[in-house]
């Protein structure tokens, strides 16, 4: 299970939100294996970003966590669109987006515990 949390220095309206919610929702595609059935995503707007110690421009801070995908595959073509769509829908330059991967190795869901080395 693929969870996804932005936090952004701007306000994102209903709109922006489903709009970041579908192209997400196609985007973790390029991760194999992934898909939006099983994505959880989180925003957080207007948090308290500062980069270079500045916060005057729109910044995002994006954080991938993705489960049995300890080679990476599909992370840099992931990067290059998540990039693209919080430009096109937030209007935050790409060298304000920062996009963080975490390797899961155990999830639990549903009641379900799941570990990679059991799998």
């Amino acid at each position: 299970m693929p969870f996804i949390i932005a936090k952004v220095s701007t306000p994102i309206i209903k709109e922006q939100e489903t709009d970041l919610k579908s192209r997400l929702g196609k985007v973790i595609e390029l991760v194999p294996g992934k898909s939006e059935e099983f994505l959880l995503l989180g925003f957080e707007d207007n948090y308290h970003l500062y980069l270079r110690g500045d916060n005057r421009k729109p910044t995002a801070y994006i954080e991938a966590s993705v489960f049995g995908d300890e080679n990476h595959f599909g992370y840099k073509e992931f990067t290059s669109e998540v990039t693209r769509i919080f430009n096109e829908v937030l209007g935050i330059a790409p060298d304000r987006i920062y996009i963080k991967f975490s390797d899961i190795t155990a999830w639990g869901a549903g009641g379900v515990y799941i570990d990679r080395r059991m799998v």
